[in-house]
């Protein structure tokens, strides 16, 4: 994670990029901030909105996320028929805005925060962007040291109308950039093309900008170029999508 000197203001505003399910009581703000500062290095600064307790501002040097914790039931109600799971309360995480070049810390500041209210919890994360369900033993998995661009994308497989292997994104949109699709003949294995989609899906994070159609750059010492920029519903919710050819 990189230190920026300039502490972006927080906002509820921004849709969030998980919600955690639970049974019981849940964390309080103090015992996050304990788990967090022993994690991370913290120290995490908690600020607790006086007219809704459930509201919280967290923050960890330059980074800030907003939390609630439980969601009301008028935002809950048919969440939880929707995302299929039992857990009787849920609350949602949500990075600050900031500028594309930050995205990366603060959505792993977002994760960080995910991830420690499901431990604490022993609940389930909902990252929304991946559509993507993480238990304890998946956060264990994965304890975000520092940013990498597999935390946050993910990429998935299914047949093109046409028959070929459709590969594509999902993730970029947590960093305000369009997912990236890839497209291979029926039958042939899709390991190194799931491994450069997720190398190309690293460096446009880097870049903090989406690639104009034709345009061309190095991935991994290969030559990637945008040949196509498109919709698709692949699930209930549209994409938008660019395709790469990488050669």
């Amino acid at each position: 994670m990189r230190i920026k000197k300039k502490t972006p203001k927080p906002s509820a505003k921004r849709p969030p990029l998980y919600f955690i399910g639970y049974r019981g009581t849940p964390p309080q703000s103090a015992e996050l901030k304990t788990w967090y500062d022993l994690e991370y290095g913290g120290p995490l600064a908690v600020g607790v909105d006086e007219a809704a307790s459930e509201s919280w501002t967290l923050r960890h040097g330059p980074w800030s996320a907003h939390v609630v914790l439980p969601l009301p039931s008028s935002h809950s109600a048919g969440l939880k028929e929707q995302l299929a799971w039992e857990h009787e309360s849920m609350g949602a995480v949500a990075p600050s805005v900031v500028s594309p070049r930050d995205m990366p810390d603060a959505v792993l500041f977002a994760a960080r925060l995910a991830r420690g209210l499901t431990l604490l919890s022993q609940g389930t994360a909902y990252d929304l962007t991946t559509d993507t369900y993480l238990n304890p033993s998946d956060w264990r998995d994965r304890p975000l040291g520092s940013f990498s661009a597999r935390d946050h994308v993910t990429v998935m497989e299914a047949e093109a109308d046409d028959g070929r292997q459709w590969l594509y994104s999902l993730g970029l949109k947590k960093f305000g950039l369009d997912e990236v699709e890839w497209f291979q003949p029926a039958g042939l294995p899709t390991a190194e093309a799931r491994e450069q989609l997720t190398d190309l899906a690293d460096e446009l994070i880097r870049r903090g900008e989406n690639p104009k159609v034709g345009s061309t750059f190095p991935v991994s010492g290969r030559l990637a170029r945008i040949v196509r920029h498109r919709t698709a519903a692949p699930s209930a919710a549209q994409i938008v999508l660019r395709e790469v050819l990488i050669s």
